[in-house]
């Protein structure tokens, strides 16, 4: 009788998980249909108002925990990773926040390196939209926009990271710096990654400008890192943001760099000089020489934030660290034979650091370019900078309604590589196709670099079944 029991409830145990599976992909479905409803992150509204009402009515939870805050035009999600690496390998239970995700929303919000998942994000959800709701009402009643979509994701990731509790969260902007949804906390460390031009309607067209908006993050008496900028203006503006909250400033190039460096199989071997000691023999798994800049930025950051800079970390905990990074959609190998490279430069800037690392760390016989820019970005800049890298470029574009049209981003590109070595594929999937046979044309050894926006890295890395981030 007993065993027949057994039997009997195990189909109904089965059956009870998949329907509760079932009933939470939908739920989650649904949350994310509605906040994705609201303005989009690019549509930046410059207030802090809303977010700081729905903290206060929260309790501020994004006072329960100290933060290492990074802004900068790239290298952002890349150095707030290698920083969460290292602070784990500490022995500290982390949150870290960034964006824009490749492939789900719950992947911004992550505790002590993994993604939440959706049990956790709808929690923190339920907790705080019927205080977004009472926010958006409010706003509108006086003329104001509701909450966007990015300051809702904001008030749900603090939530979270207060819930778990976390020792440290690691917090990258969304756009900008003082304006920006994340800038409601106090953060004892901010990083100031290289600064470019970016993003002009919203954070302006000059560096100066852009400079002043990103400086905004630096607060009283904290320590601020500065990565090497390519332009005197953002240093200047740094400098004088430290000096006007009484922060204190330690610079790359100054206070710490890289000292040496070698590509390796699967990334590069560095020594640094940090803040408060020299490390040697650190392998970094990723690739490029922006990428151990970054590095070198990370460990000042956490040096800054466990010992306020005068305290030498444990070189073999920073090995362990430093090994164990993953950036997902940056310069990230996801298919062999022939090598298929996703890489998210989505502005000049980036694709200058790509076509580098190109250079640098990988020797292909022949290089295809599979290509997908939004509307609203330099697309003829990107091209003339890329061009170089690749000896064939297939134009196209992603499922987001931000893409450029592959006919006029064809055009582009055949004024900057000639008509002869551009073609244009309407769509993704039959772009990599030809890509594939363009690369093997020139015999073993030729590669593919799918790129120029988040969404392109994305897409590929899911029509080659890699989603894992």
């Amino acid at each position: 009788m007993r065993e027949n029991g057994a039997v009997s409830r195990a189909p109904d145990h089965a059956q009870r998980e998949a329907a509760r599976s079932l009933e939470l992909r939908k739920r989650m479905r649904l949350a994310e249909e509605a906040i994705l409803a609201r303005a989009p992150e690019h549509q930046l509204q410059p207030s802090l108002d809303r977010i700081r009402a729905v903290m206060e009515l929260l309790g501020d939870p994004q006072r329960t925990f100290p933060v290492i805050h990074l802004t900068g035009t790239n290298g952002k999600t890349s150095t707030t990773r290698i920083i969460e690496s290292l602070l784990r390998e500490l022995g500290l239970r982390t949150g870290r926040f960034t964006s824009p995700h490749l492939h789900s929303m719950t992947e911004r919000i992550a505790l002590s390196g993994s993604p939440i998942d959706a049990e956790r994000f709808l929690a923190a959800h339920d907790e705080v939209m019927p205080l977004v709701e009472l926010v958006d009402a409010r706003s509108l009643a006086e003329g104001g926009p509701r909450m966007t979509y990015f300051e809702v994701i904001v008030a749900i990731a603090y939530a979270v990271f207060a819930d778990a509790p976390v020792d440290v969260a690691v917090v990258e902007v969304g756009l900008g710096g003082s304006w920006d949804a994340t800038n409601v906390l106090e953060a004892p460390v901010s990083v100031i990654l290289p600064i470019d031009i970016d993003h002009r309607h919203f954070l302006g067209d000059t560096v100066t400008e852009i400079a002043t908006e990103k400086a905004g993050i630096i607060k009283a008496d904290g320590i601020t890192v500065l990565a090497l900028q390519a332009h005197d203006e953002a240093t200047e503006i740094v400098r004088d943001r430290v000096t006007e909250v009484g922060a204190r400033l330690v610079a790359e190039g100054v206070d710490y760099g890289v000292t040496a460096r070698d590509v390796g199989v699967g990334g590069q071997q560095l020594s640094v000089r940090g803040l408060a000691g020299e490390y040697a023999d650190l392998f970094l798994p990723l690739h490029g020489a922006h990428q151990a800049q970054n590095a070198a930025t990370a460990i000042a950051a956490v040096e800054a934030f466990v010992g306020g800079g005068e305290q030498a970390l444990d070189v073999d905990v920073l090995r362990a660290g430093l090994a164990a990074v993953e950036s997902p959609g940056r310069l990230e190998i996801v298919r062999r034979s022939p090598t298929v490279i996703v890489d998210a430069a989505h502005n000049p800037h980036g694709a200058a650091a790509l076509r580098a690392a190109l250079s640098d760390s990988f020797m292909f016989t022949r290089t295809i370019g599979v290509v997908a820019i939004l509307a609203d970005k330099d697309a003829t800049e990107m091209l003339e900078i890329l061009e170089p890298a690749f000896d064939e470029i297939v134009v196209t574009r992603t499922t987001s309604t931000r893409a450029m049209r592959p006919q006029e981003l064809g055009e582009l590109a055949g004024e900057i590589f000639g008509e002869h070595r551009v073609h244009v594929v309407p769509d993704l999937p039959d772009a990599l196709d030809l890509a594939g046979q363009l690369a093997d044309d020139g015999g073993v050894g030729g590669g593919i670099v799918a790129t120029g926006s988040v969404t392109t890295a994305a897409e590929v890395r899911m029509l080659l079944g890699t989603t894992r981030t």
